[in-house]
């Protein structure tokens, strides 16, 4: 087989390595109840007129299961962190002394849980999509190589089950991650 086949199967496994990854990092995002300090990731803070994220500027820790404690390290910018969380629509609110911030959080609801376990369908649904996405873009290329007399059809044809099968593969490890999400979702 050809090179530009080696390069096409290569790129068809980064693109789904990168699709299963974005999915893990959107799923560690989603609040369970217990404090993640993950789910700062994506807030900023007008810091000195640039958007910084908080893991930039403070200490994030977890002294309880359901308390996280951020400390700013410019006490100036404490206020400015607590109405960027605030603004984050996160589902707790910020409680600061002027020091720390306390952010506490309250056990979900069984109807909350309901709610986050069908987001994380939605979410696991669209990488599925993506991956599917991924094998149909290489699969083309494979059907135009073979237009071009750089394939055979048995060629193709063993193409289209080594692609099938590393798609079967991930969807595996997609619906593994999102089982082990909502297993913890669904948690007391």
């Amino acid at each position: 087989m050809t090179e530009n086949v080696d390069l096409s199967l290569l790129s068809y496994e980064e693109n789904i390595e990168k699709a299963i990854s974005f999915f893990s990092s959107e799923l560690s995002v989603i609040r369970v109840g217990r404090a993640n300090p993950k789910i700062l990731d994506k807030v900023v803070v007008d810091y000195y007129g640039t958007l910084t994220p908080i893991n930039q500027m403070a200490n994030i820790s977890v002294p309880e299961a359901r308390m996280m404690l951020i400390s700013v390290w410019d006490m100036s910018q404490v206020k400015a962190v607590s109405k960027a969380i605030e603004a984050a629509n996160l589902g707790v609110n910020p409680s600061d002394d002027g020091r720390v911030i306390r952010l506490v959080f309250p056990a979900l609801t069984e109807e909350r849980r309901k709610e986050v376990v069908k987001e994380v369908n939605k979410l696991t649904e669209n990488a599925k999509v993506s991956c599917r996405n991924c094998r149909r873009d290489v699969l083309d290329e494979f059907k135009k190589m073979k237009k071009n007399n750089e394939l055979t059809e048995d060629e193709l044809a063993s193409l289209e089950k080594e692609v099938q099968k590393s798609l079967d593969a991930a969807i595996e490890k997609i619906d593994k991650i999102s089982s082990a999400k909502e297993k913890e979702v669904m948690e007391i």
